[in-house]
């Protein structure tokens, strides 16, 4: 699967040696996600404002 044919862009990443986060963006509806994997454990969620509505980027970054 080419990249453009990915659900899912990583539009933040942040590493060091035992935990890696990431920001996740739908293709289709702009909503972005929290990922966050520390050794053998990982969570997602998505991000919210202060009214709890998603967050939403409807553009794609180059």
């Amino acid at each position: 699967m080419a990249k453009k044919d990915q659900r899912f862009q990583t539009v933040h990443e942040d590493k060091s040696m035992e935990v890696s986060t990431r920001v996740l963006r739908d293709r289709e509806t702009g909503v972005l996600y929290l990922f966050r994997l520390e050794g053998y454990a990982g969570g997602l969620t998505v991000l919210v404002d202060r009214d709890g509505k998603p967050l939403v980027q409807t553009y794609e970054q180059a």
